[in-house]
């Protein structure tokens, strides 16, 4: 462990512990080698990037919630580049597409403006399965009534749906596998039988795995 004079630090400051942090790394790489599922770094929850290099030795990539966490993410991860945003700005989709492998749409109406540029790249629809887990975080719901994060399954039509390549839905906020659980039998039962010509299932954020219990 490093010691240092706090006196002699200037402020603001942000200081990790590194063995905390690959502590938990290896964790994550054990849930990636046991189940076979590719682990990516939320940028908007860690976007410290001087550990990226240590970060990639470990996950998949990073997901990224617009432009500057896209550019963020493959500038200094340099793997797998997700982005996932409620709505896109026609400037700056271009460098999204150039610069990203996954994007991530939040309504089909959205896709089908943007779909024709992002023939190069493997697209998905994010879906609002309706089920709500969370206690004491409703402000963080995205499934929360008259949420506005996801297809719900009245709004899906799967008309529309060709040329994507998965789905993405993402309802915890720091919760275990129990709620994801339970979320998964819903997610299946409205969205199940349009994965068979899918390539992948994202079950976005707020998989709190690290945690001691």
């Amino acid at each position: 462990m490093v010691k240092f004079d706090i006196n002699q630090i200037n402020t603001p400051y942000y200081a990790t512990c590194e063995d905390l942090l690959v502590k938990n790394l290896e964790i994550l790489k054990r849930v990636k080698d046991e189940t076979g599922c590719k682990i990516l770094l939320a940028q908007k929850a860690f976007s410290m990037f001087h550990f990226y290099p240590l970060i990639s030795s470990y996950l998949d990539g990073a997901t990224a919630s617009g432009i500057f966490e896209a550019r963020l993410g493959f500038e200094e991860m340099r793997k797998e580049n997700h982005v996932f945003s409620p709505a896109y700005r026609e400037q700056d989709f271009d460098e999204i597409v150039n610069i990203c492998d996954h994007i991530v749409f939040n309504s089909l109406s959205q896709w089908q403006k943007f779909k024709n540029k992002s023939t190069s790249k493997s697209c998905g629809l994010r879906v609002n399965p309706e089920i709500s887990t969370q206690e004491g975080h409703e402000i963080y719901d995205p499934c929360a009534k008259g949420s506005r994060m996801g297809v719900t399954l009245e709004n899906f039509d799967d008309s529309l749906i060709d040329g994507l390549d998965g789905l993405h839905f993402h309802t915890l906020c720091q919760q275990n596998s129990d709620d994801l659980a339970k979320t998964l039998v819903v997610f299946e039962e409205k969205f199940g039988k349009y994965l068979h010509n899918m390539k992948w299932v994202n079950f976005g954020g707020g998989h709190h795995i690290t945690r001691p219990d």
